[in-house]
Formats: structure tokens, C-alpha cells, sequence
């Protein structure tokens, strides 16, 4: 099993300015630009009443400052034009009343938000992450990550090069220790593809780290945890058709460098994908059951899961997934199971909803979730 290593601001370095003053790259970012808003976040209302239900219940199992959110779920609220309504909208007002809800860590999934919102409709700059920045400090949050650009080509081209060089320096701004990509590294079932994508990520992901210590981390669908096609007879292109039983996101684990590449489990994801992949064709041609344990995954390497994405499922096997995406809390994946089952407590599990938003029929749906999901999540505890 892999040895965590714990990444807080106190153990990154900020450069050789940094370094001189015994500054992290956060901490010498705000030193020069005089944010000081996180003495303010324990007093910020909402935050009270999943404080009490977490202490009456037992020690929390996941810590209120781990608890966060991908924008993604309220993406409807950001791109709202908030001269027509009186619900948040945009960046700013959503960053307030997830707070107020009481979370703490965010993801992005872009930068994108309503034309009218204050800041314009991108803030995928330099200048928009400084103002980001000002938004998420103002409100006691963190940006933990974000569903970004990741380069196309390989080999990299300058212009893919100098783009993704960009996404970093705007990770920096916002403060963040991880960077991602809500994409698989591959959507081939081949082995060849995976090795590809592997020496990809392996380059990106140090290019990353030398940026500012941050962490690359590839996202996962159910896809991802198919079996890998990797022996047996090939196919008309020479392509091998059966499988030798490792799932591709494994295999991808296994020959990336675990110091430059890191993932996030969508742990719904993962259990559609428990649901859907239980046999493979081997190479004898006989079929096997193999039935995936994402936690088991984990666990054999914890360290290289940072971030998850909360999301849950109510089972309905009508469906090809098997599940229904449903609040957190209100399904059947056994996150206390699950997250009791972790050794360390430095992961950031994040809420998602692909479904959240309510449309025209209920515009204040995907908040109204999101609270609701944070309770549940502040509601899981250790015993």
C-alpha cells in the first residue's frame, strides 16, 4: 500500500521569495494582496445547525473543512442572469450562499457565468482568478480543484503547452492544490491507448508539481473501471479482443508515477460501473466473474486520491446504470461504509448532482440540494 502523504499550505513551498520569509506559495499570495477572510468563516450563518447535529450525533466523519461542492451541481445558478431574478447568480452570490450553507472546499468546472453576473461571463484569466480569489476568500471557501483544460495532443503542441501553462498559473491565483479534468485519460478499451495516455499524464502531471506543487488528478465514469482489452486473438486491425481482467483505470494506476498523477473517484461512477462490468472473456475464451470494490481500490493506494465525488444513487436496475442520481444522502451507495473505511481523513469528498438543477419549474432546486446534501454529509459520523 502506498504511503499518504498530507498536503496542507504549511508544507508547500512559495518559491524563493517563500522560502526567505518561511512562506507557502498560498500564504505569500495573500501576504501581498492582504486577504484575510478566513477568521470569518466559523461565523458565518448557516453553519450552526449542521455543527449541532454533527456533535449530537458523534465525531463527524467527514471534518466541516473538507466538506465541498463542484460548481457543476449549481451550474444553473451561475449562469442565470441576475437582473431577472432575486436567487443567486453568478460567482459571487453562489460562493455567499454556499457558505452560508456552511461548505467550505469548491471545484470548479469552468469559469463561465452569466454575461451580466458581476465580472463578465469568463473569468478563465489571470485577472478573473484574482477577482475568483477575492470572491471565495471573502466567503471563507478554498478552490480544491477544478474540472479544466486538459492538453488534447500528443505530443504537445506549443499552443496546447502554453494553454495548459495558463491553467496552472490560474490554479496558483486561486489557491488551489489540485488540478483536474472531469474526463477520462482515454476513452479506448486497448491497452496501447492506456500506455499512451499514461506517459501523457506522467509529463503533465510533473509539469504540474513544478508549477506550484499542484496535483493532477483524472477524473472517472464507469467506462473507466471496464475491463482493459489487453490478449487473446486480435481483431482485423490487430487489436486484442479479450482480457486478462484488470479494469483500464487500474492498469493506468499501475504505470503512471504516483508522485505526478493522481485521480478523483466519482464514487457513483464507480458503482455503475460494479453494476454494469462483472465478467470479462479471458484469454482461453472462458467468461469470469470479477465484481468491482471501489473501496478495495482505494485502499490499495490511498494516497492517490485526494478529491471524491459524492454523488449518490438510488438503485433502479430498469436502467442501464442500475442507479438514479438522487441527493446525497437520500440513495443507496454506503458512503458511511465507504468513508469509514479510509484510513486518512485528507481527502475532500465534493457533492454532485448532474440532475440537481430544477429548470423553470423550480430555478432554486440545485441550492435547495445542495443544503440538503450538506447536512447529510455532516450527518455521517465515525460510530
Amino acid at each position: 500500500m502506498n504511503t499518504f502523504h498530507a498536503h496542507d499550505d504549511d508544507q508547500v513551498e512559495g518559491g524563493a521569495l517563500g522560502r526567505k520569509l518561511g512562506l507557502t506559495r498560498r500564504q505569500l499570495f495573500a501576504a501581498t494582496t492582504g486577504m484575510a477572510a478566513a477568521a470569518a468563516v466559523t461565523a458565518l450563518p448557516g453553519r450552526a445547525s449542521a455543527a449541532v447535529s454533527a456533535t449530537a450525533l458523534g465525531a463527524p466523519l467527514i471534518r466541516d473543512s473538507k466538506r465541498g461542492i463542484i460548481l457543476y451541481t449549481v451550474r444553473d445558478a451561475i449562469s442565470r442572469d441576475p437582473n431577472t431574478t432575486a436567487l443567486p447568480s453568478g460567482f459571487k452570490e453562489v460562493f455567499k450562499a454556499l457558505s452560508d450553507i456552511g461548505y467550505e472546499r469548491i471545484e470548479f468546472a469552468g469559469f463561465t457565468q452569466h454575461a451580466n453576473a458581476e465580472g463578465g461571463p469568463n473569468l478563465e484569466n489571470v485577472a478573473g482568478a484574482a477577482l475568483l480569489r477575492g470572491w471565495l476568500d471573502e466567503n471563507g471557501l478554498r478552490a480544491e480543484g477544478n474540472h479544466g483544460f486538459i492538453p488534447g495532443s500528443w505530443p504537445l503542441t506549443q499552443a496546447d503547452l502554453d494553454r495548459f501553462k495558463v491553467s496552472l498559473e490560474i490554479a496558483n491565483i486561486l489557491g488551489m492544490d489540485h488540478m483536474g479534468t472531469g474526463n477520462d485519460p482515454t476513452g479506448s478499451s486497448y491497452k496501447a491507448d492506456w500506455d499512451i495516455a499514461a506517459e501523457k499524464w506522467n509529463v503533465l502531471g510533473e509539469i504540474a508539481r513544478n508549477s506550484g506543487y499542484v496535483k493532477l488528478y483524472t477524473h472517472n465514469h464507469d467506462a473507466a473501471y471496464n475491463f482493459l482489452l489487453d490478449s487473446g486473438p486480435l481483431d482485423a486491425q490487430g487489436r486484442p479482443t479479450r482480457s486478462s481482467g484488470i479494469r483500464r483505470l487500474e492498469y493506468f494506476l499501475g504505470i503512471t508515477d504516483p508522485k505526478f498523477v493522481n485521480l478523483e473517484m466519482d464514487i457513483y461512477w464507480a458503482h455503475v460501473a460494479q453494476y454494469r462490468f462483472q465478467t470479462y472473456t479471458a484469454p482461453d475464451g472462458s467468461v469470469q466473474t470479477n465484481v468491482f470494490n471501489p473501496l478495495a481500490l482505494v485502499q490499495a493506494q490511498e494516497g492517490r486520491y485526494p478529491l471524491f465525488h459524492a454523488k449518490d444513487g438510488k438503485i433502479n436496475t430498469a436502467t442501464g446504470n442500475g442507479y438514479d442520481m438522487v441527493p446525497f444522502g437520500t440513495g443507496d451507495i454506503d458512503y458511511t461504509t465507504f468513508f469509514r473505511g479510509l484510513i486518512s481523513q485528507h481527502h475532500y469528498p465534493m457533492y454532485e448532482q448532474d440532475t440537481a438543477p430544477g429548470g423553470a419549474a423550480n430555478p432554486g432546486q440545485s441550492l435547495q440540494f445542495a443544503q440538503l446534501s450538506y447536512n447529510n454529509l455532516a450527518a455521517l459520523t465515525t460510530e
